[in-house]
């Protein structure tokens, strides 16, 4: 008796505490997370806790004699109170929050990689546009600066028409660049934000976490064919006498199919592995794709890279050799140069940034 009432007294302290702390996070976790866990509390609740029972009625008892000399006794009322408690509960109980957590961690993996796959090729592209908006930002009024001064320039005659309309290509160039990535910066902003992480990881997290599930959804159904239950309480007869009027039983019970559930658990198991690997709920083939796709981008936009780091370094050279000439026709190629040097540092800021994305959501980080 006292030991039910012990474990009573502990499993209940357990599910309060439980409770408690789901309800602390809740405000901080997506509402699926929320939605499982309650209902995880809910079944493991009644798993967790005893039950306490009473029954009132009347049996046959006493002294009074029936034929053949068997004492049947006469109808007298009886009261039985107690707590009965399965042990195998508290474990099924257990099993459940694990399982609701596991759901959990397979729901923010799922939705990371499903905000991946939506979001596409455009991964990485924040950061590349914001690098290329701050470069033509700072080479903008600069090129203003030299459209204003040829123009002058045009007006007194020290410059032709041709020679305007040329550079005012190359800043219409420039701007319509900046337009650009101003208006790709929105639209990015209106599609879902991939998490900071690699997508390998979350494709890991995702598929351990759905193993997870499995595993403890296997063991609730390993648990379903054993019983041990510890019942005990208060039994009396009312108006018999009796020296202690308190029970206790311990009952263990085992179903004779559980030998063959280890082997259809474990089908079922890798069942599901499998499945993940033809589709997993319309997001592994996406995911596939997308991997390919940002993987053949990333080798793509490192050699286009280079390409452009040495065509930088050679304009850079180029210019630093024409600011000792002080001629027309120098200054004129020289303007010409600017321009075109800082268009091609705005594409040399968004193909680095990129490229340092790329390899870090694929998990492919290089110097």
């Amino acid at each position: 008796m006292r030991w039910a009432v012990a474990w009573g007294v502990l499993a209940g302290l357990g599910v309060g505490a439980a409770g408690a702390q789901e309800r602390a996070g809740e405000a901080r976790d997506p509402g699926y997370c929320a939605f499982v866990r309650g209902v995880g509390d809910a079944e493991s609740a009644v798993l967790l806790a005893p039950d306490v029972f009473a029954s009132v009625g009347v049996v046959n008892a006493g002294e009074t004699g029936g034929g053949g000399g068997v004492p049947l006794g006469g109808p007298t009322p009886r009261l039985t109170a107690g707590l009965d408690y399965d042990f195998v509960g508290l474990y099924r109980g257990l099993s459940i929050r694990r399982r609701a957590e596991a759901e959990c961690e397979r729901y923010r993996a799922l939705s990371a990689l499903r905000a991946a796959a939506k979001r596409g090729v455009d991964v990485g592209a924040d950061a590349a546009l914001a690098a290329r908006a701050q470069v033509l930002e700072a080479a903008l009024p600069k090129a203003e600066q030299l459209l204003a001064s040829l123009r002058e320039d045009v007006r007194e005659g020290r410059a032709t028409v041709e020679e305007l309309t040329a550079l005012q290509l190359r800043l219409d160039g420039l701007r319509a660049l900046a337009h650009e990535t101003v208006k790709e910066r929105e639209r990015l902003a209106a599609l879902p934000r991939p998490a900071e992480r690699p997508l390998s990881a979350w494709l890991q997290d995702f598929r351990a976490a759905d193993d997870r599930v499995e595993a403890e959804s296997a063991s609730l159904r390993r648990a379903s064919a054993w019983t041990v239950r510890l019942r005990g309480g208060y039994d009396e007869l009312i108006n018999v006498r009796q020296d202690v009027p308190l029970f206790g039983a311990l009952t263990v019970s085992y179903n004779l199919g559980s030998p063959w559930q280890p082997s259809a658990n474990e089908r079922a198991r890798e069942g599901r592995r499998r499945s993940l690997e033809e589709d997993v709920e319309g997001v592994s083939q996406d995911v596939a794709r997308l991997l390919r796709e940002l993987r053949a981008a990333h080798s793509e936009e490192e050699a286009r890279l280079r390409e452009v780091s040495v065509l930088v370094t050679d304009l850079e050279g180029q210019l630093k050799d024409l600011q000792a000439m002080e001629t027309a026709k120098v200054r004129r190629y020289r303007d010409y140069l600017v321009l075109e040097l800082a268009r091609l540092r705005a594409d040399s800021a968004w193909l680095k940034t990129h490229v340092a994305e790329l390899g870090r959501f694929l998990g492919e980080e290089r110097p």
